[in-house]
């Protein structure tokens, strides 16, 4: 198990039950960079990973 994972699965526990858009989740990205920057790279390169999932993989 990765560090990370205990942090997922609170999320999933806390909100599991919730809706939420992408907007909403594009806005409290910016807030975590905001209050965080030294999290800018790992935030961006998580968007982008979530922009493309259903990307073709030849492209």
């Amino acid at each position: 198990m990765y560090f990370t994972d205990r942090g997922i699965e609170e999320l999933v526990a806390r909100r599991g039950e919730e809706e939420v858009s992408l907007l909403w989740l594009g806005e409290r990205l910016r807030e975590f960079v905001d209050l965080n920057p030294e999290f800018e790279i790992p935030i961006e390169r998580l968007a982008t990973w979530l922009a493309r999932l259903d990307d073709d993989e030849d492209d």
